[in-house]
C-alpha cells in the first residue's frame, strides 16, 4: 500500500515545496520508492529543486488532465539527477511536474479541468510505478483539487511560519482535514528565527492547534543561499534544518 503524504500551507512561501522535496529525498536515501506531484498548477516550481528546467519533460500533469498521456508518462525519474554518486539504497524518486508554459496556466484559469482525474491519476501512479510514498505538493489555500488531494491523503503536513496569518489560516485547514477525517496531522514551522525558543514555541502551536508539532525547522542561510537550486539534504545533511526533517519521515513512516 501506498502511503500519501500531502504538505499544505494556507499561504504561498512558507517553504512547503522545500519541505517535500527534502522529505522525499530523506524516504528515497532508505530505500523507499517515492512520487512527487506538483498541484500547484497555477504557480508550479518543485522541479527547480530536482534540477529539472522548464520545459525539459516530454510530459506534465497538464498533459494527463487534457487526456494527451497517461499518468505515468508524465512522472520523470529523477534519481540519477538527485543521488549523482549512489546512496539510495534501491530508492527512487519520480516527479511529476506541472508545466510552466503560460499557454497551459491560461488554460486551466479559463477552463478548469475535472478534479476527479487527479484522484484516478494519483492511484494509478502509485498501482503502476509500486510507489511506497506518494508526495503531493499542493497549491496553497483552500479550492477543490486541495481538498481532494487532502481528503485522499494518509498523512498531512501542515506548513507554517511564526506568524499571525499562518496561524488563522491554519486552525482552517486543520477544521477542513479533520472533518476530512486524515488519518495523521501534523504541523510543520518553519523559517523560525534562531532567537526564538523552538521547545517553547513548539509546545504553544501544539496546545493551541490541539496537533502535534512534528519539527520546528530553523531559518537557515545555506538553505537561503541555495536559493532552490538543490536539495539540501543532499548537499548538506548534517544541517540543523535537514536533522529537524529526519524527525518528520520518522513521523511520516510510523
Amino acid at each position: 500500500m501506498t502511503r500519501i503524504v500531502s504538505t499544505h500551507s494556507y499561504r504561498g512561501g512558507t517553504g512547503k515545496s522545500t519541505i517535500t522535496a527534502n522529505l522525499a529525498f530523506l524516504l528515497a536515501s532508505q530505500g523507499a520508492k517515492v512520487g512527487v506531484v506538483d498541484t500547484d498548477i497555477l504557480s508550479p516550481g518543485i522541479h527547480v529543486l530536482f534540477g529539472l528546467e522548464a520545459g525539459s519533460t516530454p510530459y506534465t500533469l497538464n498533459d494527463y488532465l487534457w487526456g494527451r498521456c497517461s499518468i505515468e508518462q508524465a512522472a520523470v525519474d529523477v534519481t540519477a539527477r538527485v543521488f549523482p554518486n549512489g546512496g539510495h539504497n534501491g530508492g527512487c524518486i519520480h516527479l511529476l511536474p506541472s508545466s510552466m508554459q503560460t499557454g497551459e496556466i491560461a488554460r486551466v484559469l479559463k477552463e478548469g479541468f475535472e478534479v476527479d482525474l487527479l484522484n484516478d491519476g494519483f492511484h494509478a501512479l502509485c498501482e503502476r510505478l509500486e510507489l511506497d510514498y506518494l508526495l503531493i505538493d499542493t497549491h496553497p489555500g483552500v479550492n477543490e483539487e486541495t481538498l481532494l488531494s487532502i481528503a485522499i491523503s494518509d498523512t498531512l503536513l501542515l506548513v507554517l511560519r511564526p506568524d499571525h496569518q499562518d496561524y488563522q489560516g491554519t486552525a482552517v485547514t486543520l477544521e477542513l482535514a479533520r472533518r476530512l477525517d486524515v488519518p495523521q496531522l501534523l504541523l510543520v514551522v518553519n523559517k523560525v528565527l534562531p532567537a526564538f525558543d523552538q521547545r517553547e514555541l513548539s509546545d504553544r502551536i501544539s496546545t493551541v492547534f490541539r496537533t502535534p508539532v512534528a519539527a520546528v525547522l530553523p531559518l537557515n542561510e545555506d538553505l537561503v543561499r541555495l536559493g532552490s537550486s538543490g536539495i539540501l539534504a543532499a548537499l548538506s545533511p548534517n544541517s540543523d534544518y535537514v536533522s529537524a526533517l529526519r524527525t518528520v519521515s520518522k513521523l511520516v513512516q510510523s
